[in-house]
This record gives C-alpha cells, sequence and structure tokens, in this order.
C-alpha cells in the first residue's frame, strides 16, 4: 500500500466537494435525520463555500491517496479561521474525513500527523479539535492519540443543536 498526501488547490474543487459529501454521509447520515444531514451539506459543503475556504490563506486542505486514489482529507485552521477563538499559538484540526472504505489503515493517524507537523513548524503550542459526542470510533482515536477533552461547543446539523466535545493537544 502507497500512501501519499497532497496540498490542494481550488483545481480540486469538484473532488473536494465529492469527498467531503460523501465521507460526511458515510459517517453521520445513520444518526441524523435525512433532512438535517441534506441541508449541513447544503450549507457546508457548496461549491461557493468550499472555494472561499479553499481560497483562505489561514486554511489549508489535504488529501490523502492510497495506490493513488484518494481516501479521505485533512483540512486544518490557523489564526482567524479557526472556528472558535483559541489564540495565535493554536492550529485547528477542523476535518480528518476517511472514506469508509480506507479506514483502519493508519490514515487517520497519518493526517494527524501531517497537523502535527504544521503545528510544530509554525511554532504552534496547541492543536485542538471539535468532534460530536457522539461519534465514539473518533473520540477513542483521539483519546488515543493525546487528546484531552478541554470544552464543548454547540454544532448545528441542519436545525438541529448537537454537542462537540473540544480536544486539545500540546504539541
Amino acid at each position: 500500500m502507497t500512501i501519499n498526501i497532497k496540498k490542494c488547490t481550488l483545481e480540486d474543487l469538484r473532488q473536494l466537494q465529492e469527498i467531503s459529501y460523501e465521507t460526511f454521509n458515510e459517517t453521520f447520515k445513520h444518526q441524523n435525520s435525512p433532512e438535517n444531514i441534506n441541508a449541513y451539506l447544503e450549507r457546508a459543503f457548496n461549491l461557493k463555500q468550499l472555494e472561499k475556504e479553499l481560497s483562505n490563506i489561514s486554511s489549508q486542505f489535504f488529501f490523502v491517496y492510497v495506490n493513488n486514489e484518494v481516501a479521505g482529507y485533512l483540512k486544518v485552521n490557523l489564526n482567524d479561521a479557526q472556528s472558535e477563538e483559541m489564540g495565535d499559538e493554536s492550529l485547528e484540526i477542523e476535518r480528518i474525513y476517511i472514506m469508509n472504505k480506507f479506514q483502519k489503515q493508519g490514515l487517520g493517524t497519518y493526517l494527524l500527523n501531517k497537523a502535527m507537523e504544521i503545528a510544530v513548524e509554525s511554532n504552534f503550542k496547541k492543536i485542538w479539535l471539535g468532534v460530536w459526542e457522539k461519534n465514539e470510533n473518533a473520540i477513542a482515536f483521539y483519546k488515543k492519540m493525546g487528546f484531552v477533552q478541554t470544552g464543548a461547543h454547540s454544532f448545528y446539523m441542519g436545525d438541529e443543536e448537537q454537542t462537540d466535545f473540544i480536544m486539545t493537544k500540546t504539541t
């Protein structure tokens, strides 16, 4: 198995949208109403929104490839692109999305290590993320990787307010 990573550009916009829809649906559709899933997908992953995020110099996207096939992606936010005010010495992992058929192959660890590398290179003291309180697999993974829960915030799936745990790790 060959694993590679590539920074996304605006040329990757449609592929980013496709993988965002697919991975989000695979992960969350079983625990949410179709109306709320569809509303979220349309708001978060429409082409205009993704183009805005890709164009933000404080956000970075990376595709992870397995044998030259896109298997998932990472999105990190720095500075004012962070979804919560966490300070100038913090890096946010906003998304680690891996397609179901590529899960349990170490890709989440690979992408998390890429985020840690960016944080260390930028002299950030803290890396953090939000994870849905019902996403037990992800929570267990982040704990295994050294993250601890340091708070919570609201996340809206369509019109439903949900709770995300904020998990943090020092670099």
